[in-house]
């Protein structure tokens, strides 16, 4: 390695790397104590813009996918060989879906060692719910409320990761939805904007760690600023047309929250929001994220959503939409190609200010620095970290730990759960109970398929019991993919008799039910919510020779379960839990874990219900007339509460409420406190969940609004007093001038095991 004197390196510092050709990044005797103190990171920043052309800035603002076989040739001809000729002229500041120490290393070499400035590139992956060891779906981790576990999760994911040469990952998904038809649902942490701040935090700080440098740890970025779980109709990349007080107290807490916990990066997102689209949406952008948040990293867009403001009748074409793009705050292209094209020329029409580039380029270059790429470019390109690290055994057990704790329990009429661990015939029918594909969700890009553990091979660990198995019959029919609309199994019954025959001997019939992987994710919207295919028939098939039957869900969304909860005795919400999955349903069916999870979305009862969420408005007329008539907020076919409601969960141990006291303390701060007691037989966790209404407001409140909650863990027996501090924080919400208020008035505190709760007491805020 080429050696450089103190001398020369305060010079290439000073001058920055234009002189990089006598520096080396990985020199034993480059100080890198000297490199980070020489200029704090905007110095070092501000330096190297002045050394930058318009169209280097520019460069830095473009994103491309990998566009070529990095292991073989360059590519020689076509778009591939402009997208390399720009990648040689530091006209790329970000590379997606180029994973491998080897790939990245490669890529990292042409903008480092080729370019005349040697800026290294940001790499760029969805890492949604980890890399190659996959973890539940974030919905379904959501449903742990372990906050903790959820970091943990986080941290998991990005150390793997980081490991094969990532250095970016473009989650979490804060997006709240009330829509279970919208299949990105499985993406986020459901309905709740309180919940799913405290996700959204634990998750950036899992994924970001404390110390940004470090090379086990990589920038999040929170998406879809803004709106975008509230599509018209739950059908993705819909019209999104919301007011003032959904988006300052529903929509924007989680990303509030995200950047409280230093999140580098946000994504906006496909839709239009009031008749913008949110690419071009100056008010969410400069206004609100750069400018009230005062957010100090970068912005990037979704995949061609900058294009797509002219199919959305925003901008007239390409260059227009670039020039909206980037004026509304915009700051890296994800795959439009149009900055690298068209912004110069704006630049210099004057369309679009030159400060704008600045500003953009300046934002891409500190987490630059902030991730210590320019100390050392190949900090990802560790070859023999990338073999230690990835699929290490640890990290399987921290898939186990987060699958089992994000499990629902949502009926067990007569204890019919957990299961005898001996002398008891079990037959287990279903597609899914033996699929190693499905369990590992949507987002598996990194994942081998058919590495998940199956709910077949769970229970084959329990060798006590005479298990058999059943088909019953196909979920889909033939491969699905990606990019492939799916094939479901809508005809075939032909495996029926196999498994209605195996239910007549047995005991217990397990069934493990649902959806595919790719059944729910981006772009798979649903109009039913009902089991895919001919699951329901098989189900009812089933049933009427064996009514002892476990529905163990599979699925990335709340489905619509009248049938199932009127009929079976036993229902498992078991979602698509990841690489672990079939050890966690196991072990929480035959009671070695003791299921504590808990709704994070409400269960309508009919997808006309939806979207349903439990922190609806009174409206005028709420309840039933005193005259009775037709004249107030209902259906007239099915009643206007969910099937099961958000915050809903069961344990195969019982949990009592008592003894609730409220206290204030000051008109912004109110002291709650509540008696827990396990009064069931064995050991288990509650989820303890307080909930707020303020009677009347300037602007309408909800009936009810989660506000705390703690999760417990108590023998049986055991009684603990749980104690809450409100403050102006819970307190208060956004008018709809975006100010944050605590108005006087009367206030009711709910305590509970889910949004139902029913002790209660009131207090009077003066």
């Amino acid at each position: 390695m080429r050696k450089i004197s103190l001398i020369i390196l305060a010079y290439c510092v000073t001058g920055f790397i234009s002189c990089k050709n006598s520096t080396t990044y990985n020199s034993e005797e480059t100080s890198s104590a000297f490199l980070t103190s020489v200029l704090d990171i905007d110095q070092k920043v501000a330096t190297l813009l002045k050394q930058m052309t318009l169209e280097e800035k520019i460069g830095q603002m473009n994103q491309y996918n990998g566009f070529w076989d990095i292991t073989g040739p360059a590519p020689s001809s076509g778009d591939a060989a402009k997208k390399y000729e720009h990648l040689r002229k530091g006209y790329v500041g970000s590379m997606l879906n180029v994973r491998g120490v080897e790939n990245v290393r490669k890529v990292q070499q042409i903008a480092v060692e080729e370019t005349r400035l040697g800026i290294p590139l940001i790499i760029g992956f969805d890492v949604i719910h980890g890399y190659e060891t996959i973890s539940p779906i974030p919905l379904a981790e959501s449903a742990s409320w372990d906050l903790e576990a959820i970091k943990k999760s986080a941290q998991v994911a990005a150390e793997e990761a980081a490991a094969a040469g990532i250095n970016w990952t473009f989650a979490p998904m804060v997006d709240i939805s009330r829509d279970a038809r919208w299949g990105r649902v499985m993406e986020g942490a459901g309905e709740d904007p309180y919940l799913g701040s405290k996700i959204a935090f634990a998750r950036v700080q899992g994924f970001q760690g404390s110390d940004l440098s470090q090379h086990t740890t990589i920038a999040a970025c929170a998406k879809h600023f803004a709106g975008y779980g509230f599509a018209e109709s739950g059908r993705e990349y819909n019209t999104v047309d919301v007011g003032t007080s959904t988006l300052n107290n529903i929509i924007f807490p989680p990303f509030q929250a995200t950047i409280d916990a230093g999140v580098r990066t946000f994504m906006n997102s496909f839709n239009e929001l009031n008749g913008i689209p949110v690419t071009g949406n100056k008010y969410l952008q400069r206004d609100i994220l750069k400018g009230q948040w005062e957010f100090d990293g970068f912005v990037v867009s979704d995949w061609g959503s900058i294009e797509e403001m002219v199919f959305h009748g925003h901008a007239k074409d390409g260059k227009h939409a670039a020039e909206i793009a980037a004026n509304a705050g915009s700051d890296m292209d994800m795959e439009s190609y149009l900055y690298v094209t068209e912004l110069a020329n704006l630049v210099r029409e004057g369309s679009v200010k030159e400060a704008y580039i600045d500003d953009a380029a300046r934002r891409i270059l500190r987490v630059k620095f902030e991730l210590g790429l320019f100390e050392d470019p190949y900090k990802y390109c560790d070859r023999q970290r990338e073999k230690e690290v990835i699929g290490q055994q640890a990290f399987h057990d921290a898939a186990l730990d987060m699958a089992k704790k994000s499990i629902v329990l949502l009926k067990n009429d007569n204890q019919l759960l957990p299961l005898k661990k001996q002398g008891q015939k079990i037959a287990l029918i279903g597609a899914l109970a033996s699929d190693k594909t499905s369990p590992l969700g949507n987002w598996r890009i990194a994942a081998k398929d058919n590495t998940a553990v199956s709910v077949l091979e769970g229970m084959q660990a329990y060798k006590d019991n005479q298990l058999t198995y059943a088909k019953g019959a196909d979920l889909s029919l033939g491969k699905t993919k990606f990019t492939a609309e799916l094939n479901i199994n809508t005809t075939d019954r032909s495996e029926f008799p196999q498994a209605i025959a195996l239910a007549k001997t047995a005991d217990v019939v397990v069934m493990v039910l649902g959806e595919v992987g790719y059944q729910s994710g981006e772009a798979r919207s649903r109009t039913t919510l009902g089991l895919p295919g001919v699951q329901q028939e098989l189900l009812e098939a089933v049933f009427k020779v064996n009514k002892n039957i476990v529905l163990v869900l599979n699925n990335g969304r709340p489905l619509v379960l009248n049938w199932h909860q009127e009929h079976l005795p036993a229902i498992v919400e078991a979602w698509q839990l990841g690489t672990q999955s079939g050890n966690a349903i196991a072990q929480v069916l035959y009671g070695d874990y003791n299921p504590s999870g808990k709704l994070p979305m409400s269960f309508p009862r009919a997808v006309g219900q939806v979207p349903i969420y439990y922190n609806y408005k009174n409206t005028g007329r709420p309840s039933i007339p005193a005259s009775n008539t037709v004249f107030w907020s209902h259906f007239q076919d099915v009643e206007n509460t969910p099937l099961y409601p958000f915050g809903y969960g069961l344990s195969y141990t019982t949990f009592e409420y008592s003894a609730l006291k409220a206290k204030v303390v000051s008109n912004k701060k109110v002291e709650v406190s509540v008696m827990l007691t396990n009064s069931g037989k064995l050991t288990g966790k509650e989820v303890v969940q307080l909930y707020i209404r303020d009677h009347f407001a300037s602007v309408t409140r909800p009936v009810r609004e989660l506000k705390g909650f703690e999760l417990v863990r108590l023998e049986p027996n055991q009684s603990q007093r749980i104690v809450f501090t409100l403050t102006e924080k819970e307190l208060g919400f956004y008018d709809n001038q975006g100010n944050f208020i605590v108005e006087p008035g009367d206030y009711s505190i709910f305590i509970g095991g889910d949004s139902n709760a029913n002790l209660h007491t009131k207090i009077t805020l003066k």
